[in-house]
C-alpha cells in the first residue's frame, strides 16, 4: 500500500531495512506533525508582526529614506515601472493575483510535497524558511516601513483593479502593512525555487527561477515592495544558506532520499 512504502523511509527520510510495521510513525502523522509546527511558527511570527505594528510612526520617514537610497544606487524607477504597467490593465490584475494566490498555497504545496516525498531533505528547508523569516520578522520590529503604494506617486492596484490583500485601512487587522523590509514574498520564492532545483532531478527544474523573478516584478507592478525589500530578503536567504546545505541534503538524493512515486502509488 502507499502508506507502508512511505514508512519504510522513516521520519528523517532514511531506509532503516525495518518492517514498515515496526515503523516508527506513517506518513500521514508526519505531514500532521509538521502542520503543527509550522502554524505554531507562524503564529509566533503573526504575533510578532502584531507588535510591530504598534510601532509604526517612523514608516514614513523610512520609506522616504529607501526612496532615497534607491535613487542613489541608480535602482530602476518604480513609479515608473508601475505606471507604465498600468497601460496594461489584464497584465496589472494578473499581477495582482499572483501576489494574492501564489505565495503561501505554493510555498505550503512545496513544503507538503517535500515532506512527503522528499523526507530526508525536507528539514534543511523547513529550519532554512524558519530562519529567513525569523530574520525578517527582526526587520520588521526594528524597521517599519511603509510600502510604495502608501507613498505619493504610486497607485494600490489592488484597491483600484481588486484582489486586494490588507483592505483600504492602512492601520488594524490581521496584517501589519508597515512591514514591508524584508520582502518575505521574494525570501520564500527564492527559497522555494533553490530548494526544488537542489532536491530534483528533471532539467526542467530551473523553470523554478521563474517563480522569484516573477514574484519581485509582481511585488514592483503592485507596489508593495520596493526594490530594497527584495534584495534584503535575498541576502538573509544567503545567511540562512548554512542550514539549507548543512551535510545530510545530497546525502543518497538518488536513492534515500527520494521515494518513488510508483513505488508509493502502486
Amino acid at each position: 500500500m502507499g502508506t507502508q512504502a512511505l514508512e519504510r523511509v522513516g521520519i528523517d527520510g532514511e531506509d532503516d531495512g525495518r518492517d514498515a510495521r515496526k515503523s516508527p510513525a506513517p506518513v500521514v502523522w508526519r505531514v500532521v506533525r509538521e502542520a503543527i509546527l509550522l502554524a505554531t511558527l507562524f503564529g509566533v511570527y503573526s504575533a510578532g508582526r502584531q507588535l510591530a505594528a504598534k510601532n509604526t510612526g517612523s514608516a514614513f520617514d523610512h520609506a522616504r529614506e529607501i526612496l532615497a537610497v534607491q535613487n542613489w544606487l541608480h535602482l530602476p524607477n518604480e513609479a515608473s515601472i508601475q505606471h507604465a504597467a498600468l497601460k496594461l490593465p489584464q497584465l496589472v490584475e494578473g499581477a495582482n493575483l499572483y501576489y494574492a494566490s501564489v505565495h503561501a498555497p505554493l510555498t505550503a504545496g512545496v513544503l507538503l510535497w517535500m515532506s512527503i516525498w522528499r523526507p530526508k531533505a525536507y528539514p534543511h528547508v523547513r529550519w532554512t524558511i524558519v530562519a529567513v523569516t525569523g530574520l525578517a520578522l527582526i526587520g520588521h520590529i526594528l524597521f517599519p516601513l511603509a510600502p510604495p503604494r502608501m507613498m505619493p506617486g504610486f497607485v494600490d492596484t489592488g484597491l483600484q483593479f481588486g484582489l486586494s490583500v490588507y483592505g483600504a485601512e492602512r492601520s488594524g487587522g490581521v496584517a501589519n502593512q508597515f512591514a514591508a523590509m524584508p520582502s518575505l514574498h521574494v525570501g520564500w520564492a527564492a527559497l522555494i525555487a533553490l530548494s526544488m532545483i537542489l532536491v530534483t532531478r528533471t532539467r526542467w527544474r530551473w523553470l523554478w527561477l521563474l517563480h522569484p523573478i516573477i514574484t519581485l516584478m509582481v511585488v514592483v507592478v503592485t507596489a508593495n515592495h520596493y526594490w530594497l525589500d527584495g534584495i534584503v530578503a535575498l541576502l538573509l536567504l544567503a545567511a540562512s544558506l548554512p542550514l539549507l546545505l548543512r551535510p545530510g541534503l545530497h546525502d543518497d538524493l538518488r536513492a534515500r532520499n527520494s521515494v518513488s512515486p510508483r513505488r508509493v502509488l502502486k
